[in-house]
């Protein structure tokens, strides 16, 4: 069971953010599973050009660390994704990363795996998890839940949402253990997958790598 836990905070290890990833991660590793923290913003990862070789080929044409970020997600069982909140949304970093996982969401690559999303911010955390959270949920995975932390309430809000946190990481491990189903959820999903799949059948003729996917899956 590998749970690989993601950070877009751009401040290093004075990051609050970073402190709920870890809590969440340290929790899972309490549970038996085998965990990873990437600093996103460590990374050399490039803007998405909108060029759409990656559904003609399945590659990108940058030649950059996001492959091996994605290689790491994609053999993942679970994951927590970590932004801070800047101005109501995920960071740049993240977002960045998000754009160029494009191929991930017409083929609906996460399904199966069961993620978890925490934020620091100073009062609306939640406008981060509920957007990574209804992200997840597009790209295929199961959503275990959510932590935040609204540091304008005080130093105690921190130490509150790592134990949240910690808990969270808990859950996320015995969701993959025990193959949760979210029927909820499910629903969602596959209302999602038919939509991605008509649309691939639309590009068929430009989208050659994500049309022979699914007709190796035999569009199911």
């Amino acid at each position: 069971m590998k749970i690989l836990g993601i950070c877009a905070s751009p401040r290093g290890s004075k990051s609050t953010t970073l402190r709920l990833v870890q809590a969440a991660l340290d929790g899972a590793r309490a549970s038996g599973a085998e965990v990873e923290l990437v600093d996103v913003c460590g990374l050399d990862i490039k803007f998405c050009n909108a060029c759409q070789v990656c559904f003609k080929t399945g590659e990108c044409v940058h030649k950059d660390d996001f492959h091996g970020l994605y290689d790491k997600i994609l053999a993942a069982d679970g994951l927590v994704w970590g932004s801070p909140n800047y101005f109501h949304t995920v960071t740049a970093q993240m977002k960045t990363l998000i754009d160029r996982m494009a191929d991930a969401i017409h083929c609906q690559l996460l399904t199966g795996k069961y993620c978890c999303s925490v934020c620091s911010g100073g009062n609306n955390y939640d406008q981060v998890t509920t957007y990574l959270d209804g992200l997840m949920l597009n790209f295929g995975a199961f959503v275990t839940g959510s932590v935040g932390a609204a540091m304008s309430q005080g130093p105690g809000a921190l130490e509150e949402a790592e134990k949240k946190a910690s808990m969270l990481g808990k859950s996320l491990a015995e969701d993959i253990k025990t193959k949760r189903d979210y029927i909820e959820q499910r629903e969602m999903q596959k209302e999602m997958r038919e939509y991605f799949k008509k649309l691939v059948k639309m590009n068929k003729e430009s989208w050659e790598h994500e049309y022979e996917y699914w007709n190796r899956l035999n569009w199911n």
